[in-house]
């Protein structure tokens, strides 16, 4: 990206306006950015039109377009147009996004000023990130990001993220189909009970074989029960530990979720993790086609295109669905994540009975960015981060389902925002909007596992659960090899450094 000769007459105009008219009237219009209107704040439109970056030159990696990489290239040309920067952006494929931004780090490259990556790799990164300065968190836009998020950001008590995403897992379904009566004859005619929403996992199965290879919908086409993220190396891993959250995290037991924090005895092949795994092992059978090796995309279209009566992850297969082209836009509805009433105590080694079934909100990786500390521009590069998630731009891009960008402030669990803004029915941004503020604001919390070396972590992991899915080892004997590895991995990197930045997400659960 260039500093056009527009962009410099136009900055000079400005600046020659500005000396003859009062501050009342040099209100600007930046609806051409694609905005419905500016937001004031330290990092608005105005704000960062009023900055003179010119003769300067910001670098920025980030994720392929169109997931976070979109949003970057364009908030980068509006930063550049209004600012007068010279802006590079570099689109990396996820695979390779990791290396791509440790290598320089590890090597001593002042390669790039600001970073977009998955946050799950702060437990690596973090060396190498400057401190958010406390005027940027300060700001309207960084005080509304609620505390679940500002956590995610924290690490040993400091921000090194800039919040410009938020990430959960939860449950979407069809709610025509639900609420029909004849699809509710037709389930309890075949399994005695009424047709509800999960509220456990076995539910979840149950829901999804009798309703699958079916046309529930009445388009011709044959219906399927459920889509779930089932690629090894697609963020399978993810999938899996939503279904094995409840049954593993029990709410009266501290001190870890992956591992025992005191011991670092790996805890991935505990019984409420095999168990979740016999679950996610059987709801194959509910699957569409090609279902068994469902990547995220695959995810996203089947559930946002109508395919299938439920899947969870993120908020992309919702978006999706709700798009004004959707053949089942509002024809959708969002729950919390199904739960588990018998749940494993690792204290006691013992089931515990939960009448109200146990839920544990997972609070999945999310696309996060932050600013390298060997940057000679981190003034520029934190107000392009602060720029990027200023209101306006916000709003606007959680209307784009393929930008990624999902709700992380307070202001965006309001459901008249989906009501007004995008023109959901009531009962759907209510459905959305509750479902996100209940999993924020939810006891019994899981976070990822943020740690040197997670990549070989969740490697391992999705390794293991590929056998257990196709069969080649039952789940006690496919998790034995996961913890094992585990193990393997903890020895080699250091059980003290390991258990050091595991209390991070610790903390965050246990809080």
């Amino acid at each position: 990206m260039t500093t056009t000769k527009t962009t410099v007459l136009k900055r000079a105009l400005y600046a020659a306006t500005a000396l003859c008219l009062p501050a009342a009237a040099m209100a600007q219009d930046y609806s051409s950015y694609g905005i419905k209107e500016d937001v004031p704040g330290a990092c608005s439109f105005a704000a960062i039109d009023a900055k003179d970056y010119s003769g300067r030159t910001l670098n920025i990696i980030t994720h392929a377009i169109p997931v976070i990489g979109e949003p970057t290239a364009l908030h980068a040309q509006q930063f550049q147009e209004l600012t007068g920067a010279t802006v590079n952006v570099v689109h990396v494929p996820f695979g390779d996004l990791f290396q791509r931004i440790m290598i320089p780090f590890q090597t001593g490259q002042a390669a790039y000023d600001v970073l977009f990556y998955a946050s799950l790799w702060l437990g690596d990164f973090n060396p190498y990130f400057a401190e958010v300065p406390q005027s940027y968190q300060d700001s309207s836009g960084m005080m509304s990001v609620t505390p679940t998020y500002k956590g995610v950001a924290t690490w040993n008590g400091k921000m090194l993220q800039y919040t410009m995403d938020g990430d959960r897992h939860y449950l979407k379904y069809r709610a025509d189909v639900f609420e029909n009566p004849e699809m509710q004859a037709m389930f309890k005619e075949k399994t005695g009970r009424d047709l509800t929403v999960p509220a456990t996992w076995e539910e979840y199965n149950e829901v999804a074989a009798a309703f699958n290879d079916m046309d529930f919908d009445g388009d011709g086409q044959p219906n399927f029960g459920s889509a779930e993220v089932t690629k090894r190396d697609d963020l399978m891993f993810s999938a899996f530990i939503s279904r094995v959250a409840p049954y593993a995290k029990h709410p009266d037991v501290k001190g870890g979720f992956f591992f025992d924090l005191e011991t670092m005895t790996p805890l991935v092949n505990t019984p409420g993790w095999v168990h979740g795994l016999e679950l996610f092992v059987e709801a194959q059978k509910s699957m569409p086609p090609g279902g068994t090796s469902f990547g995220l995309g695959d995810e996203i279209f089947s559930f946002g295109g109508g395919q299938t009566l439920m899947s969870y992850s993120w908020d992309d297969a919702f978006i999706q669905a709700m798009q004004e082209d959707s053949p089942i836009r509002n024809k959708v509805a969002a729950a919390i994540l199904p739960g588990a009433h018998e749940v494993w105590n690792r204290d006691t080694g013992a089931w515990d009975h939960f009448d109200e079934p146990n839920r544990a909100p997972y609070v999945t990786w999310g696309w996060s960015s932050a600013v390298a500390a060997n940057s000679q521009n981190q003034d520029m590069a934190f107000d392009y981060l602060c720029f990027f998630a200023n209101e306006a731009n916000t709003l606007s891009d959680l209307q784009i389902g393929r930008f990624g960008v999902n709700p992380y402030r307070d202001t965006h669990f309001d459901p008249a925002f989906y009501e007004t803004e995008m023109g959901w029915d009531a009962a759907v941004a209510e459905s959305y909007a509750t479902t996100l503020r209940d999993i924020d604001g939810g006891a019994n919390q899981v976070f990822d596992l943020r740690v040197p070396g997670v990549g070989e972590f969740m490697s391992s992991l999705a390794a293991g659960v590929a056998r257990a899915m196709s069969g080649e080892a039952s789940a006690q004997e496919a998790l034995d090899g996961v913890a094992a590895e585990w193990g393997q991995i903890v020895d080699r990197i250091g059980a003290d450094r390991v258990r050091a930045a595991y209390a991070n997400v610790v903390a965050l659960e246990d809080r």
